[in-house]
């Protein structure tokens, strides 16, 4: 069973809808996705509100564990700990922080502020540092490797440093529009072309919906 720990919901950028995301997340075979939208300290509330209503009406319709997230980007690191602690009083089911991606990258000292927040998942964190992966592995925050082009660029290094470190890892599609999302066969191709073995990739797939199913107290 494959989880995709990414899918933005397509509220705001009007090139597909979230209807249209969890069919083709259906279609696809995946079992359990997070339905996320990027979001700061002034759209955070009204964005997660919107999304779990979505994730109430939707994974009740599919055969799909839909999970409510939110993904934090543009907060200044210092706002980073109390935002990511917000996300979960207003029932964040994942939170997710916008890292220093080789693509569109938030600005520098996002990645270890993201990690010292203990947000879920730190999306696509570029070229990050062997200290910056120690402390993921400690906090227990994961390091997504992702199919989006540019942030993609690193993860070969994103899983190098995790490997060496310990620090857990999500393989996502990065999806913003339906056509973007990967199923079964293009996460695993993802994975492996960072490195993963096949036994490396089975584990990442268990964090996943050990992450999804915790968030989801099931």
């Amino acid at each position: 069973m494959i989880a995709d720990l990414c899918l933005h919901s397509c509220l705001s950028d009007g090139r597909s809808t979230p209807a249209a995301m969890l069919a083709r997340a259906h279609m696809l075979g995946l079992r359990a996705v997070a339905l996320a939208e990027h979001a700061d300290g002034v759209t955070m509330a009204r964005t997660l509100e919107q999304i779990q209503e979505l994730a109430r009406a939707y994974s009740a319709l599919w055969d799909l564990m839909v999970v409510a997230a939110v993904e934090l980007t543009g907060a200044p690191p210092a706002a980073l700990a109390e935002e990511v602690a917000r996300a979960r009083r207003l029932g964040a089911g994942l939170v997710l922080v916008h890292g220093e991606g080789m693509g569109n990258a938030a600005v520098p000292g996002t990645n270890l502020a993201a990690i010292e927040a203990g947000a879920d998942i730190l999306a696509h964190p570029g070229l990050l540092a062997e200290a910056e992966a120690a402390r993921a592995a400690q906090t227990k925050t994961a390091l997504m490797l992702t199919a989006q082009p540019g942030h993609c660029l690193a993860n070969g290094h994103v899983w190098r440093l995790a490997r060496q470190h310990g620090a857990p890892v999500v393989v996502s599609s990065g999806a913003h529009q339906e056509g973007e999302l990967l199923g079964p066969g293009g996460l695993r191709a993802v994975a492996l072309g960072a490195g993963m073995g096949e036994v490396e990739w089975r584990a990442c797939q268990t964090h996943a919906w050990t992450l999804a199913c915790r968030k989801l107290q099931v």
